[in-house]
């Protein structure tokens, strides 16, 4: 069968360490043109890979199945909906678009033309969160009752990139995430409570948020600052049963970012296992970690698009998001 022929609009950080790396080791993909104003970046990771000045280019390009969206945020939906009317499949980077409306106005174009649509919600595959769906699913902590996701970070200078001052500040560029996550585990909630700040002195979106998805018995919070030294907190998950503590973020990234191959080695291993407590033993003991693996969404997708397999990311999945997020920002906005 024919590989999968993929074109990739933009690589900054998404295009260089979340998709290029994965769709070169992915069987049946190949990527065959990238959209970028600079050839030479390019060219230091992929040698002779063909570069393009601009989407249209790109799309008129032979041989191309699947555009991979990694552009900035408020070009997400106008990039899309160009792929979609060119024919091709979609993979968006999150956010899935700057506003609930963009989004559905992509969902329903990809489901009138039949094509496949799909969001990068790659932290699903975490694994730190590949763990905890394990403890959870087998009853180890009982119902949850508490549960604090955080990407805290120590970014105390502003830099002049255009991340600084997107739409929507750190919620649309680290919210995504964590939302996904939270309603994977536990679906919509019934109410949002919001706080948004800009914290440093300068910066031009929002840099602090504390969201909070409220259900009947469970209390699910959203946290992020770029203003915490010690930021190693990730998960604390309390149930009825027992607490679940994990420091440390998922090491995938940093590994493609200092060139390792995505699935070789040790890839995947986090060593900073959580730590689980039971009530009525005297020390939280380590609950080792899952392997986490980026690559089990590419290998996905290629067998979807073949009708093999589901798509590993719905959009009604990603639109589910979208809405989490526009009801959290009209939240913090009213208080």
């Amino acid at each position: 069968m024919a590989d999968i022929g993929v074109g990739l609009i933009g690589y900054g950080l998404g295009g260089r360490a979340f998709h290029a790396p994965y769709i070169a080791i992915t069987r049946g993909m190949a990527l065959r043109a990238v959209v970028s104003r600079d050839a030479a970046k390019v060219h230091a990771d992929l040698p002779g890979m063909r570069v393009v000045s601009s989407v249209e280019a790109l799309l008129s390009e032979p041989g191309i199945d699947l555009v991979v969206v990694s552009s900035p945020d408020a070009l997400h939906a106008e990039h899309a909906l160009a792929a979609l009317e060119a024919g091709k499949h979609v993979v968006i980077d999150k956010p899935f678009a700057t506003t609930l409306a963009d989004a559905r106005r992509v969902a329903d174009r990809a489901e009138a033309s039949g094509l496949m649509l799909t969001v990068f919600h790659n932290r699903r595959w975490d694994a730190d969160f590949l763990t905890l769906r394990r403890l959870i699913a087998a009853g180890t902590l009982g119902e949850i009752v508490q549960f604090e996701s955080r990407f805290d970070r120590w970014r105390p200078e502003l830099a002049a990139v255009w991340k600084e001052a997107r739409t929507g500040g750190s919620w649309l560029d680290l919210g995504p995430h964590l939302v996904d996550q939270a309603l994977q585990l536990f679906g919509m909630p019934s109410a949002i409570d919001a706080d948004f700040a800009t914290l440093r002195a300068g910066a031009p979106a929002s840099d602090y948020f504390h969201v909070v998805l409220r259900y009947p018995r469970r209390r699910v919070i959203l946290h992020a600052s770029k203003l915490v030294a010690d930021h190693r907190l990730r998960f604390a998950v309390h149930g009825t049963q027992g607490s679940w503590i994990k420091h440390g973020i998922d090491p995938q990234e940093a590994a493609t970012l200092a060139g390792e191959r995505p699935g070789s080695g040790t890839w995947g291993f986090d060593g900073n296992n959580g730590m689980l407590t039971v009530p009525g033993k005297s020390e939280p003991v380590p609950f080792p970690n899952a392997r986490g693996d980026y690559c089990m969404f590419w290998s996905a997708l290629a067998a979807a698009i073949r009708g093999e397999e589901p798509n590993p990311v719905p959009a009604g999945d990603a639109l589910a998001v979208m809405e989490v997020l526009e009801a959290a920002h009209a939240a913090g906005a009213a208080t």
